[in-house]
């Protein structure tokens, strides 16, 4: 092998380590379908396993919150205008996602879409201070408008 033939070998091999580091970057930040999270089943998916601990996005909609001054929301597929768990009426959502950010929320309209970012925790977990039930959630959260 000759200088040229190295010179462009190690560029090559460069450029595919950066291509395949900046495509892991921009997968991170690529907002994950809640459905993907879960199996038919109800089971957590290989997806949401091999990402459990790790910073995801997930787009949806907050419902209105169970009380004022709360670091605590939950994100839905589909825009809802009455809390899920003050209704008794109220369609129960098929996709729900638990957040809790470090924060006091600022509401947010339930009809616009936001992004939420967090890290992802599975498995059965009851908040203290609203007795809400996940077994899915984003914590460390932050969120903005879509």
């Amino acid at each position: 092998m000759n200088r040229r033939q190295f010179l462009a070998a190690t560029t090559v091999l460069g450029l595919g380590i950066e291509t395949g580091l900046v495509r892991a970057a921009r997968s991170a930040e690529m907002p994950i379908r809640m459905r993907a999270l879960y199996n038919k089943d109800g089971s957590f998916s290989d997806l949401a396993q091999s990402l459990e601990g790790q910073r995801i996005t997930v787009d949806g909609f907050m419902a209105p919150p169970l009380k004022a001054d709360i670091r605590f929301f939950v994100l839905t597929k589909k825009p809802l205008a009455v809390c899920p768990f003050c209704e008794t009426e109220a369609e129960w959502p098929e996709d729900i996602l638990a957040i809790y950010t470090k924060r006091s929320i600022e509401v947010v309209s339930y009809t616009r879409k936001i992004l939420t970012r967090g890290l992802l925790e599975l498995g059965a977990f009851q908040d203290p201070d609203t007795g809400f039930a996940s077994r899915v959630r984003l914590t460390d959260a932050v969120y903005e408008r879509a």
